[in-house]
Protein backbone atom coordinates (compact mmCIF):
# COMPACT_ATOMS: atom_id res chain seq x y z
CA UNK A 1 0.00 0.00 0.00
CA UNK A 2 3.02 2.31 -0.14
CA UNK A 3 1.89 3.68 -3.51
CA UNK A 4 -1.55 4.53 -2.13
CA UNK A 5 -0.03 6.26 0.90
CA UNK A 6 2.19 8.40 -1.32
CA UNK A 7 -0.74 9.36 -3.56
CA UNK A 8 -2.89 10.31 -0.59
CA UNK A 9 -0.07 12.26 1.02
CA UNK A 10 0.52 14.22 -2.18
CA UNK A 11 -3.16 15.12 -2.35
CA UNK A 12 -3.15 16.07 1.33
CA UNK A 13 -0.09 18.29 0.77
CA UNK A 14 -1.93 19.97 -2.10
CA UNK A 15 -4.94 20.67 0.13
CA UNK A 16 -2.77 22.05 2.94
CA UNK A 17 -0.88 24.27 0.51
CA UNK A 18 -4.03 25.64 -1.12
CA UNK A 19 -5.33 26.68 2.30
CA UNK A 20 -2.37 29.09 2.43
CA UNK A 21 -2.67 30.41 -1.13
CA UNK A 22 -4.58 33.11 -2.98
CA UNK A 23 -6.13 31.12 -5.88
CA UNK A 24 -6.50 33.61 -8.74
CA UNK A 25 -6.48 31.37 -11.81
CA UNK A 26 -9.32 32.87 -13.86
CA UNK A 27 -10.50 29.49 -15.18
CA UNK A 28 -10.98 27.82 -11.78
CA UNK A 29 -13.36 27.94 -8.85
CA UNK A 30 -14.16 25.97 -5.73
CA UNK A 31 -17.38 24.01 -5.28
CA UNK A 32 -19.55 23.84 -2.18
CA UNK A 33 -19.63 20.78 0.09
CA UNK A 34 -23.12 19.99 -1.24
CA UNK A 35 -21.80 19.83 -4.81
CA UNK A 36 -18.82 17.73 -3.76
CA UNK A 37 -21.10 15.21 -2.09
CA UNK A 38 -22.63 14.45 -5.49
CA UNK A 39 -19.21 13.77 -7.02
CA UNK A 40 -18.64 10.77 -4.74
CA UNK A 41 -22.05 9.13 -5.20
CA UNK A 42 -22.75 5.82 -6.93
CA UNK A 43 -23.66 7.79 -10.06
CA UNK A 44 -19.92 7.83 -10.82
CA UNK A 45 -19.99 4.06 -11.33
CA UNK A 46 -22.87 3.91 -13.82
CA UNK A 47 -23.64 4.27 -17.52
CA UNK A 48 -26.59 6.07 -19.10
CA UNK A 49 -25.96 6.43 -22.82
CA UNK A 50 -28.59 8.45 -24.65
CA UNK A 51 -31.19 10.95 -23.48
CA UNK A 52 -33.43 10.50 -20.41
CA UNK A 53 -36.19 8.03 -21.20
CA UNK A 54 -34.25 6.71 -24.21
CA UNK A 55 -31.27 5.06 -22.51
CA UNK A 56 -29.30 2.15 -23.91
CA UNK A 57 -28.74 0.88 -20.36
CA UNK A 58 -31.14 -0.30 -17.71
CA UNK A 59 -31.07 0.96 -14.13
CA UNK A 60 -31.38 4.66 -15.01
CA UNK A 61 -34.73 5.64 -13.45
CA UNK A 62 -33.16 7.96 -10.85
CA UNK A 63 -30.36 9.05 -13.13
CA UNK A 64 -33.03 10.20 -15.58
CA UNK A 65 -34.80 12.11 -12.82
CA UNK A 66 -31.62 13.97 -11.88
CA UNK A 67 -30.60 14.76 -15.44
CA UNK A 68 -34.04 16.08 -16.35
CA UNK A 69 -33.97 18.29 -13.25
CA UNK A 70 -30.49 19.52 -14.23
CA UNK A 71 -31.69 20.40 -17.74
CA UNK A 72 -34.70 22.29 -16.41
CA UNK A 73 -32.54 24.25 -13.97
CA UNK A 74 -30.15 25.19 -16.77
CA UNK A 75 -32.98 26.30 -19.06
CA UNK A 76 -34.48 28.37 -16.26
CA UNK A 77 -31.22 30.06 -15.21
CA UNK A 78 -30.19 31.00 -18.74
CA UNK A 79 -33.60 31.49 -20.33
CA UNK A 80 -32.85 28.78 -22.90
CA UNK A 81 -35.39 26.68 -24.77
CA UNK A 82 -32.99 23.73 -24.88
CA UNK A 83 -30.04 22.61 -22.75
CA UNK A 84 -27.65 19.69 -23.03
CA UNK A 85 -25.64 18.93 -19.86
CA UNK A 86 -23.77 15.90 -21.19
CA UNK A 87 -20.51 17.38 -22.58
CA UNK A 88 -17.61 16.37 -20.36
CA UNK A 89 -15.73 19.63 -20.95
CA UNK A 90 -16.07 23.04 -22.53
CA UNK A 91 -13.93 21.96 -25.49
CA UNK A 92 -16.23 19.00 -26.12
CA UNK A 93 -19.20 21.38 -25.91
CA UNK A 94 -17.57 23.60 -28.55
CA UNK A 95 -16.80 20.65 -30.81
CA UNK A 96 -20.38 19.36 -30.46
CA UNK A 97 -21.81 22.77 -31.32
CA UNK A 98 -19.55 23.08 -34.36
CA UNK A 99 -20.52 19.56 -35.43
CA UNK A 100 -24.19 20.50 -35.27
CA UNK A 101 -23.76 23.85 -37.05
CA UNK A 102 -21.22 23.11 -39.81
CA UNK A 103 -20.03 20.74 -42.49
CA UNK A 104 -16.34 19.92 -43.06
CA UNK A 105 -14.77 22.57 -45.25
CA UNK A 106 -16.90 25.43 -43.89
CA UNK A 107 -15.32 28.67 -42.73
CA UNK A 108 -15.65 29.87 -39.13
CA UNK A 109 -14.35 33.06 -37.58
CA UNK A 110 -12.96 33.65 -34.09
CA UNK A 111 -10.40 35.65 -32.15
CA UNK A 112 -6.66 35.12 -32.18
CA UNK A 113 -5.22 33.70 -28.97
CA UNK A 114 -3.33 36.95 -28.41
CA UNK A 115 -6.68 38.74 -28.64
CA UNK A 116 -8.22 36.49 -26.00
CA UNK A 117 -9.47 33.64 -28.17
CA UNK A 118 -9.46 30.17 -26.68
CA UNK A 119 -7.45 27.34 -28.20
CA UNK A 120 -10.71 25.49 -28.97
CA UNK A 121 -11.61 28.26 -31.44
CA UNK A 122 -8.58 27.43 -33.60
CA UNK A 123 -7.69 24.86 -36.23
CA UNK A 124 -5.35 23.04 -33.82
CA UNK A 125 -8.42 22.14 -31.72
CA UNK A 126 -12.17 21.75 -32.28
CA UNK A 127 -12.47 23.48 -35.69
CA UNK A 128 -9.58 21.41 -37.02
CA UNK A 129 -11.12 18.20 -35.74
CA UNK A 130 -14.30 19.12 -37.64
CA UNK A 131 -12.30 19.99 -40.76
CA UNK A 132 -13.12 23.71 -40.69
CA UNK A 133 -11.10 26.66 -41.90
CA UNK A 134 -10.60 29.49 -39.39
CA UNK A 135 -10.46 33.19 -40.25
CA UNK A 136 -9.75 35.76 -37.55
CA UNK A 137 -12.06 38.51 -36.39
CA UNK A 138 -10.68 42.07 -36.49
CA UNK A 139 -9.88 43.27 -32.99
CA UNK A 140 -9.62 46.65 -31.27
CA UNK A 141 -6.51 46.21 -29.13
CA UNK A 142 -7.08 49.39 -27.12
CA UNK A 143 -10.63 48.45 -26.11
CA UNK A 144 -9.85 44.71 -25.88
CA UNK A 145 -12.92 43.82 -27.93
CA UNK A 146 -14.09 42.90 -31.41
CA UNK A 147 -13.76 45.77 -33.89
CA UNK A 148 -17.40 45.82 -34.95
CA UNK A 149 -17.18 47.82 -38.19
CA UNK A 150 -14.15 45.93 -39.47
CA UNK A 151 -15.67 42.60 -38.39
CA UNK A 152 -18.91 43.27 -40.25
CA UNK A 153 -16.95 44.05 -43.42
CA UNK A 154 -14.88 40.90 -43.03
CA UNK A 155 -17.98 38.77 -42.43
CA UNK A 156 -19.48 40.08 -45.67
CA UNK A 157 -16.27 39.10 -47.50
CA UNK A 158 -15.68 35.69 -45.92
CA UNK A 159 -19.32 34.56 -45.46
CA UNK A 160 -18.54 32.29 -42.49
CA UNK A 161 -20.88 29.53 -41.45
CA UNK A 162 -20.19 30.35 -37.77
CA UNK A 163 -18.71 33.29 -35.91
CA UNK A 164 -17.35 32.32 -32.50
CA UNK A 165 -17.62 35.01 -29.84
CA UNK A 166 -16.53 34.74 -26.22
CA UNK A 167 -12.95 34.49 -25.08
CA UNK A 168 -10.40 33.15 -22.64
CA UNK A 169 -9.17 36.64 -21.76
CA UNK A 170 -12.62 38.21 -21.51
CA UNK A 171 -12.84 41.66 -19.93
CA UNK A 172 -15.92 43.15 -21.60
CA UNK A 173 -19.17 41.92 -23.21
CA UNK A 174 -18.84 41.13 -26.90
CA UNK A 175 -20.99 42.84 -29.59
CA UNK A 176 -23.31 39.88 -30.06
CA UNK A 177 -26.22 41.77 -31.59
CA UNK A 178 -24.17 43.51 -34.29
CA UNK A 179 -22.23 40.37 -35.21
CA UNK A 180 -25.37 38.19 -35.25
CA UNK A 181 -27.07 40.58 -37.66
CA UNK A 182 -24.07 40.52 -40.00
CA UNK A 183 -23.55 36.77 -39.97
CA UNK A 184 -27.24 35.97 -40.40
CA UNK A 185 -27.22 38.13 -43.54
CA UNK A 186 -24.72 35.71 -45.10
CA UNK A 187 -26.52 32.58 -43.89
CA UNK A 188 -24.44 31.90 -40.79
CA UNK A 189 -24.87 31.95 -37.03
CA UNK A 190 -23.17 32.94 -33.80
CA UNK A 191 -21.64 30.48 -31.34
CA UNK A 192 -20.97 32.23 -28.03
CA UNK A 193 -18.37 30.52 -25.85
CA UNK A 194 -19.39 31.67 -22.39
CA UNK A 195 -17.07 29.36 -20.45
CA UNK A 196 -15.55 32.13 -18.37
CA UNK A 197 -18.64 34.23 -17.83
CA UNK A 198 -21.54 31.76 -17.50
CA UNK A 199 -21.99 32.62 -13.83
CA UNK A 200 -21.95 36.33 -14.56
CA UNK A 201 -24.53 35.80 -17.33
CA UNK A 202 -26.79 33.73 -15.07
CA UNK A 203 -26.32 36.32 -12.33
CA UNK A 204 -27.35 39.21 -14.59
CA UNK A 205 -23.98 40.98 -14.40
CA UNK A 206 -22.46 40.62 -17.87
CA UNK A 207 -24.60 40.21 -20.99
CA UNK A 208 -27.40 37.91 -22.13
CA UNK A 209 -26.10 36.35 -25.35
CA UNK A 210 -29.21 34.33 -26.20
CA UNK A 211 -31.39 37.44 -26.00
CA UNK A 212 -28.80 39.45 -27.96
CA UNK A 213 -28.81 37.07 -30.92
CA UNK A 214 -26.43 34.17 -30.23
CA UNK A 215 -27.77 30.95 -31.72
CA UNK A 216 -25.81 28.62 -29.41
CA UNK A 217 -24.08 29.25 -26.07
CA UNK A 218 -21.46 26.81 -24.83
CA UNK A 219 -19.29 26.75 -21.77
CA UNK A 220 -17.51 24.87 -19.08
CA UNK A 221 -19.29 24.67 -15.76
CA UNK A 222 -16.53 25.44 -13.26
CA UNK A 223 -15.39 29.07 -13.62
CA UNK A 224 -17.72 31.91 -12.63
CA UNK A 225 -20.38 29.22 -12.57
CA UNK A 226 -18.98 27.33 -9.54
CA UNK A 227 -19.97 23.80 -10.45
CA UNK A 228 -18.09 20.57 -11.19
CA UNK A 229 -15.72 20.39 -14.13
CA UNK A 230 -17.68 19.67 -17.30
CA UNK A 231 -19.52 21.36 -20.16
CA UNK A 232 -22.95 22.63 -21.17
CA UNK A 233 -24.72 23.72 -24.38
CA UNK A 234 -27.70 26.11 -24.52
CA UNK A 235 -29.72 26.92 -27.62
CA UNK A 236 -33.15 27.44 -29.16
CA UNK A 237 -35.61 24.60 -29.62
CA UNK A 238 -34.96 24.41 -33.37
CA UNK A 239 -31.31 23.37 -32.84
CA UNK A 240 -31.96 21.00 -29.95
CA UNK A 241 -32.04 17.72 -31.88
CA UNK A 242 -28.90 18.55 -33.85
CA UNK A 243 -27.03 19.48 -30.67
CA UNK A 244 -28.16 16.34 -28.85
CA UNK A 245 -27.12 14.08 -31.75
CA UNK A 246 -23.73 15.78 -31.97
CA UNK A 247 -23.15 15.11 -28.28
CA UNK A 248 -24.46 11.53 -28.34
CA UNK A 249 -23.67 9.40 -30.20
CA UNK A 250 -21.27 11.82 -31.87
CA UNK A 251 -18.79 12.75 -29.15
CA UNK A 252 -19.83 11.40 -25.75
CA UNK A 253 -20.73 7.88 -24.69
CA UNK A 254 -21.11 7.80 -20.93
CA UNK A 255 -21.30 11.39 -19.76
CA UNK A 256 -19.99 11.22 -16.18
CA UNK A 257 -23.26 10.98 -14.30
CA UNK A 258 -21.80 12.17 -11.00
CA UNK A 259 -20.94 15.40 -12.82
CA UNK A 260 -24.56 15.81 -13.87
CA UNK A 261 -25.78 15.33 -10.29
CA UNK A 262 -23.20 17.81 -9.01
CA UNK A 263 -24.08 20.32 -11.73
CA UNK A 264 -27.76 20.06 -10.83
CA UNK A 265 -26.94 20.99 -7.23
CA UNK A 266 -24.66 23.83 -8.38
CA UNK A 267 -27.40 25.25 -10.60
CA UNK A 268 -29.93 25.02 -7.78
CA UNK A 269 -27.46 26.85 -5.52
CA UNK A 270 -27.00 29.51 -8.15
CA UNK A 271 -30.73 30.15 -8.34
CA UNK A 272 -30.57 31.13 -4.66
CA UNK A 273 -27.19 32.84 -4.39
CA UNK A 274 -26.08 33.56 -7.96
CA UNK A 275 -27.07 37.19 -8.32
CA UNK A 276 -25.33 38.22 -5.09
CA UNK A 277 -22.26 36.19 -6.01
CA UNK A 278 -22.03 37.57 -9.56
CA UNK A 279 -22.47 41.13 -8.31
CA UNK A 280 -19.77 40.66 -5.67
CA UNK A 281 -17.41 39.08 -8.21
CA UNK A 282 -17.61 41.97 -10.68
CA UNK A 283 -17.28 44.50 -7.86
CA UNK A 284 -14.16 42.72 -6.58
CA UNK A 285 -12.59 42.57 -10.04
CA UNK A 286 -13.01 46.32 -10.46
CA UNK A 287 -11.63 46.96 -6.97
CA UNK A 288 -8.60 44.77 -7.64
CA UNK A 289 -7.92 46.46 -10.99
CA UNK A 290 -8.21 49.96 -9.53
CA UNK A 291 -5.93 49.05 -6.63
CA UNK A 292 -3.30 47.44 -8.88
CA UNK A 293 -3.35 50.56 -11.02
CA UNK A 294 -2.91 52.73 -7.93
CA UNK A 295 0.07 50.57 -6.92
CA UNK A 296 1.74 51.48 -10.21
CA UNK A 297 1.06 48.41 -12.35
CA UNK A 298 0.04 48.61 -16.01
CA UNK A 299 -3.55 47.33 -15.88
CA UNK A 300 -5.23 47.15 -19.28
CA UNK A 301 -8.22 49.29 -20.28
CA UNK A 302 -8.14 52.05 -17.69
CA UNK A 303 -10.26 54.20 -20.02
CA UNK A 304 -13.08 51.63 -19.84
CA UNK A 305 -12.91 51.03 -16.10
CA UNK A 306 -10.48 48.10 -16.49
CA UNK A 307 -13.04 45.24 -16.52
CA UNK A 308 -16.68 44.22 -16.41
CA UNK A 309 -16.00 40.55 -15.75
CA UNK A 310 -14.14 38.53 -13.10
CA UNK A 311 -10.82 39.07 -14.87
CA UNK A 312 -8.05 41.64 -14.70
CA UNK A 313 -5.25 41.81 -17.29
CA UNK A 314 -1.86 43.28 -16.38
CA UNK A 315 1.03 44.02 -18.73
CA UNK A 316 4.20 43.02 -16.84
CA UNK A 317 6.58 43.15 -19.78
CA UNK A 318 8.73 45.72 -17.93
CA UNK A 319 9.01 43.47 -14.88
CA UNK A 320 10.32 40.25 -16.41
CA UNK A 321 7.34 39.16 -18.52
CA UNK A 322 4.31 37.06 -17.78
CA UNK A 323 6.04 33.72 -17.28
CA UNK A 324 8.63 35.06 -14.84
CA UNK A 325 6.13 37.17 -12.89
CA UNK A 326 3.68 34.26 -12.59
CA UNK A 327 6.49 32.07 -11.23
CA UNK A 328 7.49 34.70 -8.66
CA UNK A 329 3.89 35.13 -7.58
CA UNK A 330 3.50 31.37 -7.19
CA UNK A 331 6.50 31.32 -4.86
CA UNK A 332 4.60 33.89 -2.79
CA UNK A 333 1.52 31.58 -2.87
CA UNK A 334 -0.37 33.89 -5.24
CA UNK A 335 -1.61 31.67 -8.06
CA UNK A 336 -2.34 33.24 -11.45
CA UNK A 337 -1.32 32.49 -15.01
CA UNK A 338 0.82 34.06 -17.68
CA UNK A 339 -1.20 35.33 -20.63
CA UNK A 340 -0.68 36.55 -24.17
CA UNK A 341 -1.69 40.16 -24.73
CA UNK A 342 -2.30 42.05 -27.98
CA UNK A 343 1.02 42.57 -29.72
CA UNK A 344 2.55 39.33 -28.42
CA UNK A 345 3.93 36.82 -30.90
CA UNK A 346 1.72 33.74 -30.63
CA UNK A 347 4.66 31.52 -31.61
CA UNK A 348 6.32 32.56 -28.34
CA UNK A 349 3.37 31.78 -26.07
CA UNK A 350 5.67 30.46 -23.35
CA UNK A 351 6.95 33.97 -22.69
CA UNK A 352 3.99 36.38 -22.98
CA UNK A 353 3.89 39.94 -21.76
CA UNK A 354 0.94 39.66 -19.40
CA UNK A 355 -0.69 37.95 -16.47
CA UNK A 356 -4.41 37.23 -16.08
CA UNK A 357 -5.98 37.45 -12.64
CA UNK A 358 -9.40 36.14 -11.63
CA UNK A 359 -11.30 37.01 -8.45
CA UNK A 360 -14.16 34.49 -8.70
CA UNK A 361 -12.64 32.04 -6.21
CA UNK A 362 -11.52 34.68 -3.69
CA UNK A 363 -15.06 36.07 -3.87
CA UNK A 364 -16.51 32.61 -3.18
CA UNK A 365 -14.26 32.43 -0.12
CA UNK A 366 -15.86 35.59 1.23
CA UNK A 367 -13.37 38.30 0.28
CA UNK A 368 -14.59 41.77 -0.62
CA UNK A 369 -13.22 45.09 -1.94
CA UNK A 370 -11.10 45.82 1.15
CA UNK A 371 -9.34 42.46 0.76
CA UNK A 372 -8.86 43.19 -2.95
CA UNK A 373 -6.94 46.34 -2.02
CA UNK A 374 -4.64 44.30 0.19
CA UNK A 375 -4.26 41.55 -2.41
CA UNK A 376 -3.24 44.23 -4.95
CA UNK A 377 -0.61 45.48 -2.51
CA UNK A 378 0.77 41.95 -2.07
CA UNK A 379 0.89 41.38 -5.83
CA UNK A 380 2.64 44.71 -6.39
CA UNK A 381 5.16 43.88 -3.66
CA UNK A 382 6.23 40.85 -5.69
CA UNK A 383 5.97 42.31 -9.20
CA UNK A 384 7.79 45.53 -8.29
CA UNK A 385 10.33 43.75 -6.02
CA UNK A 386 9.37 45.88 -3.04
CA UNK A 387 9.60 42.98 -0.59
CA UNK A 388 11.01 39.48 -0.54
CA UNK A 389 8.88 36.59 -1.72
CA UNK A 390 9.19 34.76 1.62
CA UNK A 391 7.88 37.78 3.52
CA UNK A 392 4.93 38.20 1.15
CA UNK A 393 4.12 34.49 1.38
CA UNK A 394 3.76 34.79 5.16
CA UNK A 395 1.31 37.67 4.74
CA UNK A 396 -0.66 35.68 2.15
CA UNK A 397 -1.01 32.77 4.57
CA UNK A 398 -2.09 35.15 7.35
CA UNK A 399 -4.79 36.65 5.09
CA UNK A 400 -6.08 33.22 4.08
CA UNK A 401 -6.53 32.07 7.67
CA UNK A 402 -9.64 34.22 7.84
CA UNK A 403 -11.10 32.92 4.56
CA UNK A 404 -11.37 29.15 4.51
CA UNK A 405 -15.06 28.44 3.95
CA UNK A 406 -17.14 28.49 0.79
CA UNK A 407 -19.88 31.12 0.70
CA UNK A 408 -22.77 31.63 -1.74
CA UNK A 409 -23.54 27.93 -1.59
CA UNK A 410 -24.94 25.01 0.40
CA UNK A 411 -22.87 22.95 2.79
CA UNK A 412 -21.85 22.06 6.31
CA UNK A 413 -19.06 24.54 6.92
CA UNK A 414 -16.30 22.32 5.57
CA UNK A 415 -13.29 24.40 4.55
CA UNK A 416 -12.82 25.17 0.88
CA UNK A 417 -9.72 23.00 0.50
CA UNK A 418 -10.39 20.32 3.12
CA UNK A 419 -12.31 17.87 0.93
CA UNK A 420 -12.32 14.90 0.81
CA UNK A 421 -11.69 13.85 4.40
CA UNK A 422 -9.00 11.26 4.00
CA UNK A 423 -8.65 8.05 5.93
CA UNK A 424 -5.60 7.61 8.16
CA UNK A 425 -3.07 6.01 5.81
CA UNK A 426 -0.10 6.41 8.15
Amino acid sequence: MDEVREIVRAVERHHRWLRECLPMIASENVTSPAVREMLVTDFGHRYAEGQPGERLYEGCRYIDEVELRCVELAKDLFGAEHANVQPVSGVVANLAALTALTEPGDVVMGLRISHGGHISHHEISAPGVRGLRVEFLPFDEEDMNVDVDAAVRRIEEVEPRVVILGASLFLFPHPVEEIAEAVEAVGGCVLYDGAHVLGLIAGGEFQDPLREGAHVVTGSTHKTLPGPQGGIILCGRELGDAIDEAVFPGLVSNHHLHHVAALAVALAEFKRYGRRYARATVRNARALAESLHAEGLNVLCEHLGFTRSHQVAVDVSEHGGGAEVARRLERANILCNKNLLPGDDESEAEDPSGIRLGVQELTRLGMGPSEMEYVAELIADVVLDRRGVDEVREDVAELRREFQEVEYGLGDGVGAHEWPRFADWS
